[in-house]
């Protein structure tokens, strides 16, 4: 392991360096400060917008980031802000509304009533701003410090008795606490703390945090770890979050969106971007030596002003920078990251493949084979591959058989077929399904009064105690199997039986390109969906095209329709994907074979 650069900052304005070099990248310094100087200018220009919404709905995250992001320019001797007495008012309107909204448990809401996590978000912000304002020493400064100290020492204990959600608001809160404790100490701070760190660290052996979600959780768990490192002395972590930065590596398309498919948390369906973790590849690519990171947070800039950052805007990153001014240490020499790969990451069922700008996503890995439910925090998304060639991508390959409205297929396993693990031989997709009709209860189970208990079938409740009923089954086998051509095109051969049900393959591809093929007809009711009845289509975007086929006929016993089962239907949802549609119809008993190249 390389040895860490320990690159200090003398006060809290400027970032200067000590170490075997004493280097700092003035050049990203510069860079930091120019995004945070127009960034600041929106705030000044909205941040009444931050003071309504702290005000009337008692939101505190939006001013509390508003707030961070002033003091950083303020602090700052390279911003044209730099102790501009401008900023002074809209900074202590900002902590007094903030502080007017918390609650005497110390608490904020935002969406969730007294809310720990949410809270949190807003303790780190105010911490890194406290921080630098108390480094910078201005007496003009003097009641805006104090106001946010009081802020920070009353939510302390809010945080270290209340409760969370989800799996990563451990590690929030937990980072939240070990600011707190690093600068005014309390034994209640660090039992709590170590409460929530002795569950264990929620990573799976692919990288992934428990939620495997890229762009979603991990946004929060990373910087929590980070956070946790630094101030509270759990150097081990570093090595948890270079494990996450080393697995999104593989899930990172060429252009810097995030395969999420296999998430369990809201960005298994969102369209996410890499930057937001900018600075974690470039804190570790320094600290590890590494050039792989060093070359994705040299690219993450270069893009930058482009992509979104999700919550966390670039001109937000200066107090991070003044907060931590190793991130302004040299990057390491760049060295490639993967274009070139097979990677199976077994602990999310996912396999991703590229060849330089082709890429390609192989996913079995739901929860509902297992836990038979839909629901928030459950991996439900039913598409099982997708493809990039360029500019041309297929965003989604879904099957949706109609077999007593249970919906799409979703894979109960992902398996090599030459049973290697490199997938040689290609993958495995396979799912039975099954459902039953009722035979009348026996003897001993039945009442007089015709009261029986509300109980599920599998797919439907009723007040018909189905646990105890004997069952006439009806099943559904479905195996698919995915190769990689040696053209660079994809082929699945389908094998669906056991019952005699129509199916729909569906394929659909991002807006913004030209469908074509002459055995393409419209599917009536539906906006821009088409059936594929017979030969090849084309997808083209731009130079880059995708070939798909072939048809596989229509008529009335195999319909256009795709059926996204019951639960969804019941409740008036739809999983239909955005973007043009192609459906490849047919009936089982099916053996197809569909290449996609």
């Amino acid at each position: 392991m390389i040895a860490r650069r320990t690159l200090l900052a003398t006060t809290a304005g400027t970032v200067t360096a000590a170490g075997p070099a004493g280097q700092v990248d003035e050049d990203f310094v510069a860079f930091v400060t120019t995004a945070a100087d127009r960034r600041a200018a929106e705030v000044l220009a909205g941040y009444g917008a931050q003071l309504a919404e702290v005000r009337d709905l008692g939101r505190a995250r939006a001013a509390a980031r508003g707030l961070r992001t002033l003091t950083s320019v303020y602090v700052h001797d390279a911003s044209r802000y730099h102790h501009d007495g401008a900023l002074l008012g809209p900074l202590q309107e900002l902590a007094d509304a903030l502080a007017e909204a918390q609650y005497d448990d110390g608490l904020w809401d935002q969406g969730a009533v007294h809310s720990p996590p949410d809270t949190a978000f807003s303790v780190v912000d105010l911490n890194l701003a406290f921080g630098l304002l108390e480094r910078d020493g201005r007496t003009a400064t003097v009641r805006l410090r104090a106001t946010v100290e009081r802020m920070l020492r009353r939510a302390g204990p809010g945080l270290a008795h209340g409760g969370v959600h989800t799996a990563n608001h451990r590690w929030l809160v937990c980072a939240a606490l070990a600011r707190v404790h690093r600068r005014w100490p309390d034994a209640s701070y660090a039992r709590r703390i170590e409460a929530w760190l002795a569950e264990g660290i929620d990573q799976l052996a692919g990288g992934e945090y428990s939620e495997r979600s890229p762009t979603y959780s991990a946004v929060v768990t990373n910087p929590a770890l980070l956070t946790l490192a630094r101030h509270y002395d759990r150097a081990d972590l570093y090595a948890r979050v270079r494990d996450n930065l080393v697995a999104s590596l593989y899930v990172t398309e060429p252009n810097g969106e995030v395969e999420s498919v296999h998430s369990r948390r809201q960005d298994q369906a969102a369209l996410r971007y890499l930057p937001e973790f900018w600075l974690q590849y470039r804190e570790l690519a320094i600290r590890y030596g590494d050039g792989r990171f060093a070359a994705v947070a040299a690219l993450l800039r270069e893009r930058g002003t482009g992509q979104t950052f999700g919550e966390t805007p670039l001109g937000d990153r200066l107090a991070e920078l003044l907060d931590r001014p190793e991130l302004a240490g040299p990057l390491p020499e760049a060295t490639a990251p993967p274009t070139d790969f097979v990677h199976h990451d077994r602990s999310c069922r996912l396999v991703r493949v590229r060849r330089g700008d082709r890429t390609a996503t192989v996913f079995g890995g739901t929860d509902t084979p297992e836990v038979r439910v839909l629901s928030s925090g459950l991996s439900s998304n039913p598409t099982f591959f997708k493809m990039r060639k360029g500019a041309a991508i297929l965003d989604s390959l879904r099957l949706s058989p109609q077999f007593f409205s249970l919906g799409h297929f979703r894979a109960e396993s992902l398996e090599a077929v030459d049973g290697s693990g490199s997938g040689g031989g290609g993958w495995r997709l396979r799912a039975d399904v099954r459902a039953a009709f009722h035979q009348p209860l026996p003897r001993q189970h039945r009442r007089k009064d015709g009261l029986y208990p509300l109980t599920d079938d599998g797919r439907f409740w009723s007040s018909m105690d189905f646990p105890h009923r004997p069952k006439e089954w009806r099943g559904l086998r479905t195996d698919v199997t995915v190769r990689e051509m040696t053209d660079g095109g994809w082929e699945f051969d389908f094998e669906v039986r056991d019952s005699a049900v129509p199916l729909a393959l569906e394929l659909c591809f991002r807006r913004g390109g030209e469908l074509s093929g002459r055995g393409l007809e419209p599917v009536a009711g539906a906006r821009d969906t088409y059936q594929l009845v017979s030969g090849e289509a084309a997808y083209t975007v731009g130079e880059d095209r995708i070939v798909f086929g072939p048809g596989n006929g229509k008529g009335g016993k195999q319909p256009p329709v795709v059926d996204p089962g019951e639960r969804y239907t019941w409740l008036g949802g739809s999983l239909t994907p955005d973007g043009v549609r192609v459906l490849i119809t047919g009936r089982s008993p099916l053996s197809y074979r569909l290449t996609v190249r």
